[in-house]
């Protein structure tokens, strides 16, 4: 535990390319950041080294918040343990049917292969009836038998998964107790452990995947939590869930499925604080690294949480998470030609290792970063943030993107870089528009806010592309998701399936189950041994009219957990999504979810505001390309610009973590917190 002496938080995101901190002591108020470049396949390293320069000793730091991508690239890279299940009998094709959906909409090709074998996937006889009832009692000797041979097959974990366990979870408890007397690892998951809800598909699919990802998850936070302690910290470890609350290193361990797309949800929710204390409660987030750009929507300064999502194709997880979406368009982003003559960016990346061309280290094509090299956006002579390289390569960015574009498209190099850059927008924008247009919000009506490494370069064409009308660039863009991974709040979620009508709803039977879920999560923000500010829930019934099969969330506060409460709240949720009702028409409910919140302290974000005199912040003019001409741009050191200064475009601004690109026609302006807000000038 903590002493009273330890007064630093730190927050840690682990990239592809960069490991970045985001270091506060909470007993003066002052922060700052670091960058460090990431080990690829060592990610503890990258982490250590972090570390190491955040504090003199671990022992001063308090507690390490942790935004993790290991999950997530186990299961996009197929990296998982080797996983068995056991399942009902005529239930082990669960995991490959699917919900009758392809991986390309139009046309009749398409292949998927699921996460675990069919030889790995095992029956037992056992039965429970949609209504709870145990229709056959589970084979224990055949549970057992079953385990063993998935053992001698080589697996490393289990999931335990029976059809309507939801309803009534009695047969799988004791299949899986009998599971975990032989089994000689803790890695045996119980699928209504993980996710009691209705629907086999996508409680298979939650459940198995949080098995594959245990001794991949598991084994990465214990070595972590052993090279910290070595090095001193006795403080608390958490990890950044993917619906942006944390959870401890323990529930972690356990519920690995929950740290998928962890680092862009820390970035989402450190956006969402930024803008409140803007003024601007709604934003479109767009963060940029080495290999994608993932995209949010923050309404009202809330972020948007969905039920599920998939990781790839036929990888499902059901649990809250911040809606993101993700495409391949990232600083790496290769650019080609292809053989109908059109020009590609993405998805596939140089990654950090070779990199882009200008990096030198023995990629010949051409990405999005040689393009901004090229076209001056990015000084050559600067060094890339957290020391990974001295210097960048112009030359080779010419040649690759001469090579690989120019020539095959008659262009010559700029133009071709110009090409290049105005693909990826494309991409872009059509990444904001899903989260936008296609969820019923006018983008006029939000700012956009950058954040990642590459992000801020972008920023202006961006807006122009999809008609926000402001933009709004954090004082630390490349460091964000670290900021968010300390602004978290330590959040457990829970869910039950009812699935009965509103009519024949129990008032009293939904008060206990409230109680039992609000009590539960309760001891697992208890477990975790963090002092909070307070505590707060949030309610939410999954609701249809009889009839459909797509579900509205609907929340309810305490108070209103009635038959007419609850009436009126699906009524006013249905509306808000459809824009009418129907009425006269019966309704169901059918799942209640659950979540507790612990508030962990807040820092004012003021302790980011610039102060006067720092150093200059004029460094001289860069040429820069753009819209077909050379543009003489002034050069400025971002972070030594005062407040209410203002820079007109063309204009490129500097700073370790980040380089902004201001096109001309728009103007920037920094905030009282050290924001530059950007807009197109009158």
């Amino acid at each position: 535990m903590a002493t009273t002496q330890q007064s630093l938080v730190v927050g840690v995101d682990v990239g592809g390319t960069f490991t970045d901190l985001f270091v506060l002591d909470e007993h003066t108020g002052e922060a700052r950041v670091i960058k460090v470049p990431s080990t690829r396949g060592e990610e503890a390293r990258g982490f250590m080294n972090g570390i190491g320069r955040a504090a003199e000793g671990a022992g001063a730091i308090a507690t390490i918040v942790h935004g993790t991508t290991v999950g997530t690239n186990a299961l996009l890279e197929r990296k998982v343990a080797r996983t068995g299940i056991i399942t009902t009998a005529g239930f082990r094709d669960v995991l490959e049917m699917r919900r009758r959906d392809r991986p390309q909409t139009w046309g009749l090709r398409g292949g998927y292969e699921p996460v675990v074998p069919r030889d790995l996937r095992l029956e037992v006889d056992e039965r429970v009836l949609a209504d709870g009832a145990i229709h056959t009692e589970v084979n224990l000797d055949q549970v057992e038998a079953a385990a063993r041979e998935l053992l001698v097959r080589g697996c490393e974990a289990v999931c335990v998964f029976f059809v309507n366990a939801y309803a009534n979870p009695a047969n799988e408890a004791r299949a899986v107790a009998r599971v975990r007397e032989i089994w000689p690892n803790g890695h045996v998951t119980a699928a209504t452990e993980v996710l009691p809800e209705i629907r086999e598909f996508e409680r298979c699919s939650t459940a198995t995947l949080n098995a594959a990802l245990q001794p991949v998850v598991g084994s990465y936070l214990t070595r972590l939590q052993q090279d910290l302690r070595g090095h001193g910290f006795d403080g608390e470890l958490l990890v950044v869930q993917s619906n942006g609350g944390v959870m401890s290193r323990e529930t972690a361990c356990d519920v690995p499925v929950r740290t998928a797309l962890s680092g862009p949800a820390a970035g989402v929710i450190a956006c969402a604080a930024i803008a409140r204390a803007a003024g601007l409660p709604d934003v479109v987030t767009g963060d940029m690294g080495g290999t994608s750009f993932d995209v949010s929507l923050v309404a009202g300064g809330e972020v948007s949480l969905a039920a599920q999502t998939a990781i790839e194709f036929g990888m499902v997880v059901r649990a809250p998470m911040i809606q993101i979406e993700t495409i391949g368009a990232g600083g790496g982003s290769i650019a080609s030609v292809d053989a109908g003559g059109l020009l590609q960016v993405g998805p596939e990346s140089a990654g950090s290792n070779p990199g882009p061309a200008c990096y030198g280290r023995g990629n010949t094509r051409p990405t999005v970063t040689d393009a901004n090299v090229l076209l001056g956006r990015i000084a050559a002579d600067r060094p890339l943030g957290g020391g990974l390289l001295a210097r960048l390569d112009a030359e080779r960015a010419r040649a690759a993107i001469d090579e690989h574009v120019g020539r095959p498209l008659g262009l010559d190099p700029q133009a071709a870089a110009e090409a290049i850059l105005t693909v990826a927008n494309a991409k872009m924008a059509g990444a904001i528009r899903v989260v936008s247009i296609e969820r019923g919000h006018d983008p006029r009506k939000f700012a956009y806010m950058p954040f990642g490494g590459g992000g801020a370069l972008h920023v202006c064409a961006l807006m122009r592309e999809v008609g926000c009308l402001q933009g709004i660039v954090p004082r630390f863009p490349g460091v964000t998701s670290a900021l968010g991974c300390v602004m978290a709040d330590m959040r457990h979620d829970s869910v039950q399936t009812l699935n009965t009508t509103l009519a024949g709803l129990d008032e009293a039977d939904l008060a206990r189950r409230v109680q039992a879920l609000a009590d539960s999560c309760q001891q697992r923000l208890d477990s975790a041994g963090v002092a909070f500010e307070g505590v707060r829930e949030r309610i939410e019934l999954d609701m249809l009219y009889a009839g459909q099969s797509h579900t509205v969330n609907v929340p309810v506060e305490r108070q209103a957990l009635t038959r007419t409460g609850i009436a009126a709240a699906f009524e006013a949720a249905y509306r808000r999504a459809y824009g009418r009702s129907l009425d006269g028409m019966p309704v169901r409910v059918l799942n209640l979810r659950y979540a507790r919140i612990g508030m962990r302290p807040k820092f004012d974000l003021a302790v980011l505001a610039p102060t006067a005199g720092a150093m200059p912040a004029v460094l001289g003019t860069q040429a820069v390309y753009h819209g077909g001409q050379w543009w003489d741009a002034a050069r400025y050191e971002r972070l030594a610009l005062p407040v209410d200064a203002e820079v007109a475009g063309p204009a490129i601004l500097e700073q370790p973590d980040t380089t902004i690109w201001i096109e001309p026609g728009f103007t920037g302006r920094v905030d009282r917190l050290g924001n530059l807000l950007i807009r197109r000038q009158p």
